[in-house]
């Protein structure tokens, strides 16, 4: 079937689409409870103590939440800032001691960096080389980490 037959044929059935008018609908937003899944947390701390730039483990959980807040459409212009969230650091933090305990990762004692270990980088890659939703979404997380880091360098005047 052709476009025109296409069209044709569903003006002769008389099909309509009703479709809601965006200017009235309801903004669906994502609660902040929508992303404090643990295994999702655990990869971006993951992903992101792989990266040049180590991130603190006091800077982690604010860190997570910037990073969400500009990879998912739900959070963009949310009166919620997902980095302030306490249940997302209290997440975070059993997320880091998961990740210490199954040697993925290691903090750093004298800067507090966290590091992934070889074994870390080899679940991370594997998560990130797939073509899936999981891995299509830790590349964009992991682009709006670079962001972020590119735009502390900018702002202190390093870059």
């Amino acid at each position: 079937m052709n476009y025109k037959e296409f069209f044709n044929e569903a003006e002769e059935r008389d099909v309509t689409l009703t479709l809601d008018n965006p200017k009235t609908s309801i903004s669906h937003r994502l609660s902040n409870e929508a992303l404090f899944h643990l295994p999702l947390i655990a990869m971006t701390i993951l992903l992101l103590s792989k990266s040049r730039s180590k991130p603190k483990s006091d800077e982690i959980g604010q860190l997570i939440g910037e990073c969400f807040e500009r990879a998912f459409k739900g959070f963009k212009g949310s009166s919620q800032y997902l980095g302030w969230s306490a249940n997302l650091r209290m997440r975070t933090v059993k997320a880091l001691t998961f990740l210490e305990t199954a040697n993925l990762i290691e903090v750093d004692i004298q800067d507090s960096r966290i590091k992934v270990t070889d074994m870390g980088k080899k679940v991370i890659s594997k998560a990130i080389d797939d073509d899936t939703d999981l891995g299509y979404n830790l590349r964009v997380i992991e682009q709006k980490y670079r962001d972020i880091r590119a735009e502390k360098q900018i702002a202190i005047g390093i870059v």
